[in-house]
């Protein structure tokens, strides 16, 4: 039992790591605002997941965070922007893993992508216009938005930012999904077995 729980810390904090690195290569959509950007860092998160359980999963996403706040920064001096991509990633890999627990095959993996990018684009709309964006224009001293500069904000900006960032997602999981399969298997029955 012991040497199962080491082995997970281990693989938590490689995950972890290569999510951390994976953030780093970010890039803005064209069209859609600068300040979001889209990078493949939930990866790690999402196999953490689904191999060793939503803590683990939720663990990578967390550490990639703490570990790029304290590399890069925030330009509010506040982690908003990393609370943000935290609520991103719990919103995609929670689903994902749920209905993959359920049906464990590429057919499940695509509907909980699916699922996952739906509950990720709708829940950060409504995050971003209840929370985030506030604490941003209040962190950085700028004038709040309101009415349909913030409603335009999330319907033009937010929302089909989260959809393509999920689409994206989904494409590179599904790749690597095809040659992962039966080790993501193995690693479940190991990881996941009482």
């Amino acid at each position: 039992m012991k040497n199962k729980k080491l082995q997970s810390m281990i693989a938590i904090g490689m995950l972890s790591s290569i999510s951390f690195i994976l953030m780093l290569f970010n890039f803005p959509l064209p069209a859609l605002p600068a300040f979001l950007k889209v990078d493949f860092s939930d990866v790690p998160a999402l196999i953490a997941a689904i191999t060793m359980g939503p803590v683990a999963g939720i663990l990578v996403a967390f550490f990639k965070n703490v570990l790029d706040w304290l590399f890069a920064g925030s330009p509010t001096g506040v982690p908003v922007g990393h609370m943000a991509n935290f609520a991103t990633s719990i919103l995609f890999i929670l689903p994902v893993y749920a209905i993959y627990r359920k049906f464990s095959n590429k057919k499940g993996m695509a509907f909980g992508l699916a699922a996952g990018t739906v509950s990720m684009a709708l829940g950060m709309s409504l995050l971003n216009y209840l929370v985030f964006l506030p604490m941003y224009t209040y962190f950085l001293n700028m004038p709040a938005q309101t009415g349909s500069a913030l409603f335009g904000t999330i319907v033009l900006g937010i929302l089909p930012f989260n959809l393509i960032k999920g689409l994206a997602l989904t494409a590179v999981v599904l790749l690597l999904f095809a040659s992962l399969h039966k080790w993501i298997e193995k690693q479940q029955r190991y990881f996941l077995s009482h």
